[in-house]
């Protein structure tokens, strides 16, 4: 449920990182002053198994344009299994946020360890484009329905 794509729309974008990897890069990203678009605000998780769907559904309700979700490579999870549980809850997210106005395309995961500042660097400014061509999440008449896509995803 996009608005208008004005040519001065600024999308804000949650990420919630993993914070043995993807933490960790944007941090080794700021220490070594990588530059990149400032639209993304960080939510450490201690694994991105952790990612609770709600919080998802919680960003895009109070202002995100679009959500990042950053875990491990497959294979490196802290956790041993915690990027694989958090690959099968994005594929279901992204079944059903069609479903409550919201593009699919405002969801994405990525694995990203913690030495990737570069990459982390280089997909921000990836997802910038993405949502400034899908213009801003124009919320007003489905926040009911969000509340009740969180109602449903709860585990």
């Amino acid at each position: 449920m996009s608005a208008d794509n004005s040519t001065d729309f600024e999308p804000k974008i949650v990420g919630i990182f993993c914070n043995w990897c993807a933490y960790m890069a944007a941090n080794l990203a700021g220490t070594a002053r990588m530059l990149y678009p400032p639209n993304l605000r960080v939510i450490r998780v201690m694994c991105s198994g952790r990612i609770d769907p709600q919080f998802v559904f919680y960003a895009f309700k109070n202002g995100a344009d679009g959500v990042l979700l950053a875990g491990c490579h497959h294979g490196d999870c802290h956790y041993i299994e915690g990027n694989v549980k958090c690959l099968r809850r994005y594929k279901l997210m992204k079944k059903i946020l069609p479903q409550f106005g919201i593009e699919p395309e405002r969801l994405r995961l990525e694995w990203i360890s913690a030495s990737e500042a570069d990459k982390l660097r280089k997909v921000v400014g990836e997802f910038v484009e993405e949502l400034k061509k899908l213009g801003p999440l124009g919320f007003r008449g489905v926040e009911l329905e969000v509340v009740e896509a969180e109602k449903q995803v709860r585990i």
